[in-house]
């Protein structure tokens, strides 16, 4: 009787839905803590007017953050700088703060600062804010459009870091499927070469990383990879130390794979039995030096990203390195089964049996790891679908269920190896293969007589004739031996696929690896985001730390009386959702200034803003000013200004500004 797939139920898919659900619910009620670095404040505030100059320039950050003589820079309306370039560590208990002081002699006039920093989870952060000293003025400031952690430098960055995550899979999923779930794997020529790859994949990302950690923390260009300077600031930092660890860990694990293909491969020995060369203590020391430098390996990620910053540090470094080494063992250990089931010797039963049980294991290990790593990244359900990060976190744990509804199927082709009588098995290979006879028996004679003829021609010449014959076309003996590699390699698969439970399993194993990929380049993605707890508590002190783009536009105005025709020029600074400071000027006195923000697209406002006379005298009547006026939501604002000029005389023009 023929084998079928295993009956499709909703027991898998109510259990990946129950375990949705429950982290989930453990995101909903998780408290805000920090590890992005952001800007809390600064004095003098953003888009602030003060009477004289200060002779410091100071920045707060929701965490500790690295800095360097080049990280603030105050510029002057004409672009120069005029900080010392010398950075104030102005910290305390409970409070981060850095300032830079300035030069002496400011002139009154609109400062831009601009910073960049690297936070204690590794990732580069940057922003701008203006400040007037006097009075605001034309400034000529323009900010790079290009920020750090952005563009092709960081695209490269980015795809280096997926790889390092992908060779590392690989190197300890392959190495743990052979130690933990099949010991003959260590002989298996497809599974060395997957290992060798995610050796060499993990160590040439790893140097990548290296390179171009400069130019991505500072915004530079593929040149400055080869900055020695810039190399050198970089192996002073966490984030240098843990690459260049990695790299002397991954010369350790070069010896374990040497070992463990080498000395420890089981291999036939003489009267064929199989006989296991090293020993079962050295066997021992082998699986506990391979889990060591695995776990090495683990910390380098742990020690210099998301969990080496924030709350509980101390638990969450160790719960990242099992989180990592669990979806290393798992997904690394699917790719290893799958090409042992594409190629090579047939996978045993009990093999595929340990390597269930291991990969449950590790599923069990990643939902308690992720649900408290999800735990310190995300504040609540507002920030679950309202960041960029909660929103990929949403997608992880989608894919996350379809690979465990793939992994149900898998182990249930799993406990179905086997388990047919023998006759019965032969039934099944003899129906899975079944073709045409004629054409069945066809193939069997040209492969056997294209093995002869190969067999023949590569086989040394014996008799009389030895040596007295004429060798044959040497191209004609490398076609005939690719024909029967050919041939061979079309027997093996056609043998390979009389087994229906191990086709099957080779199937769902093949899923299971696609939806593998993804989740890893979401991951990848997640690593470099910035955590929606964080995004969301910057934006409660005055929005995130990227360079703010102030608002400037005119509009011409007639009061229709004396001296009534002229233009107001509205300033929104920094022209972002949240708190502005608004300056509005006319060319003409004005007795009175009044504007209004209104939101269609949300049926919003009209916000009325009364804005005060700035300065005294004549200045008061042509320059109006309101602080703090807030902007609750992006979107296209319309702006009406109502312009006084006497008692009778007055209008209301109106302009729309995108505003978020």
């Amino acid at each position: 009787m023929p084998a079928t797939a295993p009956r499709v139920t909703l027991r898998p898919l109510l259990a990946a839905a129950a375990l949705l659900l429950a982290v989930l619910g453990v995101l909903a009620g998780a408290p805000p803590a920090a590890a992005h670095s952001s800007l809390t404040g600064s004095e003098p505030a953003q888009g602030a007017v003060v009477a004289s100059a200060p002779t410091t320039v100071t920045l707060g950050f929701s965490e500790q953050v690295a800095l360097d003589g080049d990280s603030i820079k105050v510029l002057a309306p004409d672009g120069e700088r005029v900080d010392t370039g010398e950075i104030q560590d102005l910290c305390s208990p409970g409070r981060v703060r850095y300032g830079v002081p300035l030069r002496a002699d400011v002139p009154d006039g609109t400062y831009t600062v601009a910073w960049r920093a690297v936070s204690a989870d590794s990732h580069p952060v940057s922003g701008a804010f203006t400040f007037s000293v006097g009075a605001p003025s034309e400034t000529s400031v323009v900010l790079p459009e290009r920020q750090v952690g952005a563009g092709p430098v960081a695209t490269a960055y980015d795809v280096a870091r997926f790889a390092a995550y992908g060779g590392l899979l690989l190197l300890v999923g392959g190495a743990g499927f052979a130690l933990l779930a099949w010991r003959d794997a260590a002989g298996s020529r497809p599974v060395q070469r997957l290992v060798v790859a995610g050796w060499s994949t993990l160590t040439t990302a790893t140097v990548a990383l290296l390179l171009l950690r400069y130019p991505f923390t500072t915004g530079g260009g593929f040149a400055d990879a080869f900055d020695l300077g810039g190399l050198r600031s970089v192996l002073d930092t966490r984030t240098g130390t843990a690459l260049l660890a990695r790299l002397l860990l991954l010369g350790v694990a070069a010896l374990c794979v040497g070992a463990l293909f080498g000395p420890f491969n089981r291999r036939p020995a003489a009267g064929g039995k199989r006989e296991e060369r090293g020993g079962s203590t050295g066997f021992a020391g082998l699986l506990l030096g391979g889990s060591l430098t695995a776990v090495g390996l683990a910390a380098t990620w742990a020690a210099a990203e998301h969990a080496s910053a924030g709350r509980q540090i101390a638990v969450a470094i160790p719960v990242a390195v099992a989180h990592l080494l669990a979806v290393a063992l798992w997904w690394g250990g699917l790719a290893a089964l799958l090409v042992a089931l594409r190629g090579g010797a047939p996978v045993p039963r009990e093999a595929a049996r340990r390597f269930s049980t291991v990969a449950t294991l590790c599923v069990l290990t990643l939902v308690v790891t992720g649900a408290y790593q999800s735990w310190r990244q995300v504040g609540g359900w507002s920030a679950l679908t309202g960041t960029e990060y909660g929103r990929l976190l949403l997608g992880k744990l989608a894919l996350l269920a379809l690979l465990l509804v793939a992994a149900w199927y898998s182990r249930r082709w799993t406990h179905r190896l086997g388990e047919p009588a023998a006759e019965a098995t032969t039934e099944l290979a003899a129906q899975a293969t079944a073709v045409p006879a004629a054409e069945s028996a066809a193939d069997a004679r040209r492969e056997d007589a294209a093995a002869e003829r190969a067999e023949a021609l590569t086989a040394p010449a014996t008799g009389p004739a030895a040596g007295v014959a004429d060798e044959p076309d040497p191209e004609r003996r490398a076609q005939l031996a690719r024909q029967a590699a050919a041939v061979a390699s079309a027997r093996q698969r056609r043998e390979r696929d009389a087994d229906p439970e191990r086709a099957g399993l080779r199937r769902t194993v093949l899923v299971e690896a696609g939806i593998a990929v993804v989740l890893l380049a979401v991951t990848t993605l997640l690593t470099g985001t910035e955590p929606a707890r964080t995004e969301a508590a910057s934006r409660e002190v005055g929005g995130p730390a990227v360079p703010d783009r102030p608002v400037s536009l005119s509009v011409p105005f007639d009061t229709g009386g004396p001296d009534g025709r002229g233009t107001a020029r509205i300033d929104l600074d920094p022209g972002r959702v949240g708190p502005n400071t608004l300056h509005v000027r006319t060319d003409v006195d004005a007795e009175e200034v009044r504007v209004a923000f209104t939101l269609p697209s949300r049926d919003l406002g009209p916000l009325s803003v009364s804005p005060e006379p700035f300065g005294e005298g004549a200045e008061a009547r042509r320059h109006w000013t309101a602080e703090d006026v807030r902007l609750p939501l992006p979107g296209e604002w319309r702006i009406a200004v109502t312009v006084r000029t006497s008692d009778v005389d007055q209008v209301t023009e109106t302009t729309d500004v995108r505003i978020g």
